[in-house]
């Protein structure tokens, strides 16, 4: 078998239950906690979702909710006065645009405010369905670690991923990767005795290697 084909196989075993992490119940509202979620835990979102949900659930609630009020309810997500505007901003594009409903196209998401290329991906994958290939810090150290790809920007990993996994495979493989980079491939503390998929791992190879020597 093929690496990465034996690297997704013995994943499946560790996380039958892959999946996004984030609470949402409409596409609005996982873009909303997709952009909450940038340099923040999903567990911190998913304890300040259920308030501001209750506020305000459709992006005209967003554009009709004063600032300072959305400021304060995401204020715990970190870099709250840019979250917020970001926010206003995509729901006030996404009801001129697209008459209020959120693109399901990766090409029109990215041109939302606040909108970048993972966000996008996310969005399209969990919200819709689509295969893509986000790649956060979890999948940047994973495939790096792995030795799948030598990439120094999350799109430069997108792109050396996609290569090599097939595309039916992107999104589970995405939530995979998420959840091995989470809970065992930790960026300080890799919980490499529990890994299955160590012995495919450039880094901990490497490590072994070295400690031979």
């Amino acid at each position: 078998m093929r690496k990465i084909e034996c690297i997704l196989d013995n994943l499946s075993v560790m996380y039958p239950d892959a999946h996004c992490e984030l609470n949402y119940d409409t596409v609005w509202q996982l873009l909303v906690a997709v952009i909450l979620s940038a340099q923040c835990t999903d567990k911190r979102v998913n304890e300040v979702t259920p308030a501001l949900f209750a506020r305000a659930k459709t992006p005209y609630d967003f554009v009709n909710m004063p600032v300072d009020e959305l400021e304060k309810l995401i204020f715990s997500c970190g870099f709250y006065h840019n979250k917020a505007k970001n926010i206003k901003s995509a729901a006030a594009a996404v009801i001129e645009r697209f008459g209020g409903q959120v693109p399901g196209d990766i090409d029109k998401l990215i041109t939302l405010p606040g909108v970048g290329r993972k966000t996008a991906n996310v969005v399209f994958a969990v919200g819709f369905g689509g295969q893509a290939m986000p790649v956060d810090t979890h999948v940047f150290r994973v495939a790096h670690r792995l030795g799948l790809s030598q990439g120094k920007t999350p799109d430069a990993v997108e792109r050396d991923l996609r290569a090599v996994i097939p595309e039916h495979e992107y999104t589970h493989a995405h939530h995979l990767f998420i959840f091995h980079g989470r809970y065992t491939c930790k960026a300080r503390m890799p919980l490499c005795d529990i890994c299955k998929v160590q012995q495919w791992c450039d880094e901990f190879n490497g490590r072994q290697n070295d400690t031979k020597h």
